[in-house]
């Protein structure tokens, strides 16, 4: 599951912190509020990252970029829930751990811990419910996507559900690139 070239040092660089972690896969069906995503899974992909304690983010920034998925940022996890209908997102635990409920009060809830890497679809929800002090997350979307942000308030929908159903997927996994476990469960051809 490595698409790098040993002939770079950036890519050396990149696979020297990619791991095979486990997948979590999960189905999240709309609540009534919030519209989460019936067609594509939840992933989080347990322990893929073995990242340095030199400047973390950058490598999970690099990494993501190289991917094909853009606009990152750094910060945590909000602690109300909200989602995007615009775009799909991605997040790369660089630092501590938080305990997170993904697709609204009645959907899953997960502790995820440095270098883990979560794949929200568009239209899941998520909420930080309780971090640590040193938790923080890299956060970027799939090249050509802008998040908006919804909060499963009412007249939101139907207009974010055609926004969901109108996102397309992205063209590689943020961590394995051309391959990895985005391309089975998301069904993407490449």
């Amino acid at each position: 599951m490595n698409k790098y070239s040993t002939d770079d040092p950036m890519a050396d660089r990149l696979q020297a912190v990619v791991r095979t972690g486990q997948v979590i896969h999960q189905r999240l069906k709309d609540d009534g509020s919030f519209p989460n995503n019936e067609r594509l899974p939840l992933l989080v992909y347990q322990g893929a990252l073995a990242l340095p304690q030199s400047n973390p983010a950058a490598i999970v920034e690099d990494l993501f970029e190289s991917n094909g998925w853009n606009g990152s940022w750094r910060n945590g996890i909000y602690g109300f829930h909200h989602y995007h209908a615009t775009a799909h997102e991605v997040l790369g635990i660089y630092s501590g751990s938080a305990k997170v409920q993904l697709g609204g009060e009645n959907g899953i809830t997960l502790t995820v811990r440095r270098g883990d890497v979560v794949i929200i679809p568009a239209g899941v929800a998520h909420k930080n419910l309780g971090a640590g002090s040193k938790f923080r997350v890299v956060g970027a979307y799939p090249q050509g996507q802008s998040p908006d942000m919804c909060y499963g308030k009412a007249g939101e929908r139907p207009q974010a559900d055609d926004h969901i159903s109108g996102v397309s997927l992205p063209r590689m996994d943020p961590v394995y690139g051309a391959s990895g476990p985005l391309k089975a469960h998301w069904e993407i051809s490449v």
